[in-house]
């Protein structure tokens, strides 16, 4: 029915300070419900109160989950108040709001208190039990028509309350088909609006790129392995751009696997096997290649990149045009 949670220690040690208790003289508790009966969900009061000395200790019980026995629920509780002191002697109350939902007779019972002097510890109660009766609405159905369940009310819809979804609703829209068009025309190598971009052959991005690189000087400042990252990059680029092969995101294995079927000369596939090799010394083995093989692999990439160029036909055709 309910949960005590004493501190045994405090209270034994409480009143061993006052040596002048009288064994046998126990506080006097009384509690009494304010209805005998109600009806299902009303509220109604249960009043506690003790008489006692002030040297007398007494402790509340701690309800388990709020409920006295499994179907009266407690509402609230107040502070523990005093109605009267009279020298030695207190009398002190404390009221629970109750309610109960189900019908029937209930029984509460005789309320506890737990009580300590110097000896012992022991639980004092009320000296009579309580009973309430819960009753439930009396209905006639002879006077009342019973009707089926309404439903809910149509209420117009307002464009305040979706003016939001419509304007977020349309942003998206616009995004979307911005986004679509950005795919459709990078495919069809257009701008946004329509006009049709001009490629950089890979090589020109190549030359640039080495001239850019040459400009900087990073291997004059000993740092190798950002010198080599960047030429062998420029490189990737390059034969990305020229043979359609993911360079970029593959080993020096995979891009020499990817070109053998592409037009590349044997002796050109072994200079870029080599020049990947040598790259792959200085970033993960920590190779340090002297002045001259610095010069001599940036003139090799130069190199590669001029022999394997993709001349444009109509190039030729014009320079044959201008020959005639």
């Amino acid at each position: 029915m309910l949960k005590k949670a004493y501190s045994l220690l405090a209270i034994i040690y409480m009143t061993s300070i006052f040596s002048g208790y009288t064994q046998g003289n126990v506080p006097v508790i009384a509690a009494k419900l304010t209805a005998d009966s109600i009806t299902i969900g009303d509220q109604f009061e249960l009043e506690v109160t003790i008489d006692k000395s002030l040297v007398q200790v007494v402790e509340f019980p701690i309800f388990k989950d709020n409920k006295i026995g499994d179907l009266i629920e407690i509402l609230s509780e107040s502070g523990l108040d005093t109605l009267a002191k009279d020298g030695e002697a207190i009398k002190l109350q404390k009221k629970y709001l109750l309610t109960i939902f189900d019908e029937g007779n209930y029984s509460i019972g005789r309320f506890p208190m737990l009580f300590a002097d110097s000896n012992a510890v022991d639980t004092v109660w009320s000296k009579e039990s309580m009973f309430i009766n819960v009753a439930t609405f009396e209905i006639d159905t002879t006077k009342q028509t019973i009707h089926d369940i309404k439903l809910p009310m149509d209420a117009p819809l307002k464009f305040g309350e979706v003016r939001w979804y419509i304007i977020w609703g349309c942003l998206g829209a616009l995004l979307i088909g911005l986004l679509i068009l950005y795919i459709v025309r990078r495919r069809a190598n257009r701008s946004l609006s329509g006009k049709i971009k001009e490629l950089i052959p890979p090589h020109i991005i190549a030359m640039l790129a080495l001239e850019e690189l040459k400009n900087k000087k990073i291997w004059q400042s000993s740092n190798h392995k950002l010198y080599y990252t960047a030429l062998i990059d420029i490189l990737r680029e390059y034969v990305e751009g020229r043979y359609g092969v993911h360079a970029m995101e593959m080993t020096s294995e995979e891009i020499i696997i990817a070109l053998k079927d592409k037009e590349l000369s044997a002796k050109n596939i072994d200079e870029l096997k080599d020049l990947l090799s040598i790259s792959d010394l200085v970033k993960f083995a920590k190779v340090l290649p002297e002045a001259d093989q610095n010069e001599g692999n940036y003139d090799r990439v130069y190199y590669f990149v001029e022999h394997t160029k993709k001349i444009e036909m109509e190039v030729i055709n014009k320079d044959k045009e201008e020959d005639e």
